[in-house]
């Protein structure tokens, strides 16, 4: 229960700063971490594939 309260205040924070923020700038931030997350998913999904033997 305190990590939902704690992860909606979180989200609460960043819509307000998104709010105040150009769109231009809001735009670009979100590709960014499209393309971050994009990324991790296909290095996850291929590491899975190979097995991992650490």
């Amino acid at each position: 229960m305190l990590f939902l309260v704690a992860a909606l205040l979180l989200l609460g924070v960043v819509l307000g700063t998104v709010a105040h923020a150009p769109l231009s700038f809001t735009v670009v931030a979100a590709a960014v971490i499209g393309v971050w997350l994009t990324v991790f998913a296909i290095r996850e999904r291929h590491g899975r594939r190979r097995g991992t033997s650490v």
